[in-house]
């Protein structure tokens, strides 16, 4: 389906999530974002705070009725959950729905990264396990609900990229490709987020659906998530 005539690959990002067994970045690539602590950790596997974070990334924002709604949750459920994730850092208020009439606030994500080995806690590794088994199934189910989409996915099919590349490689060589790959995409990612930022502040149309139409009933932008994922197989044999 999706990406036919391409191969199939993945981009770490829960619009925020940076997944790296390291102390940091290697030389020359993007910054990573700031690393979660250990009671943030915790605070974090909760499944519901989990939920709301995947809920609040795929939206980009969204209150605390809104939440509720989506996860069958009553609101004083998601207003507690979200003062939590606040209180860790991992949310914040979302500024560009300042004016958004109504006395809710709106939640958006920030980044994070996550390195289980950096925990001497065993309480905070074990939530870190519970975290990136949650990170693996949610990205499980955005690439199926996507693939599952089928025909309604129109011509963004022929922009998507899904590749598979195994191959044998040195660190430094596998160090050189994770650079690479993150030096090409960041500028055009921060253009794309200038560009959605002073659309706001002009009162353009934003957002998932905004804009002309490209094609029948498909919008000229969607939120698009991309996963990425560079690593070397645990092979036992």
């Amino acid at each position: 389906m999706a990406g036919e005539g391409k191969t199939q690959e993945a981009t770490s990002s829960a619009e925020s999530v940076s997944i790296r067994p390291g102390t940091g970045a290697a030389a020359g690539s993007a910054p990573l974002p700031a690393p979660m602590s250990s009671e943030a950790i915790k605070a974090f596997a909760h499944p519901l705070r989990t939920a709301m974070y995947q809920y609040l990334t795929a939206r980009g924002s969204a209150t605390a009725s809104q939440l509720a709604r989506h996860l069958g949750e009553s609101t004083g459920q998601t207003s507690y959950h979200l003062r939590q994730l606040e209180r860790h850092g991992l949310i914040e208020d979302d500024p560009d729905k300042a004016d958004v009439g109504g006395r809710e606030r709106w939640w958006r994500t920030v980044s994070f990264s996550l390195d289980p080995r950096a925990f001497e806690d065993p309480a905070a590794r074990t939530a870190a396990a519970v975290a990136l088994r949650a990170v693996v199934a949610e990205r499980a189910r955005t690439l199926q609900a996507w693939f599952d989409s089928g025909e309604t996915a129109g011509t963004w099919v022929d922009v998507s990229l899904h590749r598979e590349t195994t191959v044998e490689l040195t660190r430094a060589e596998l160090a050189e490709v994770s650079d690479a790959i993150n030096e090409a995409a960041e500028p055009l990612l921060d253009r794309a987020k200038r560009r959605v930022a002073e659309e706001r502040r002009a009162g353009g149309p934003v957002g998932s659906g905004a804009g002309a139409s490209d094609g029948p009933e498909q919008p000229e932008r969607r939120r698009v998530r991309l996963y990425l994922d560079v690593f070397p197989l645990a092979l036992q044999d």
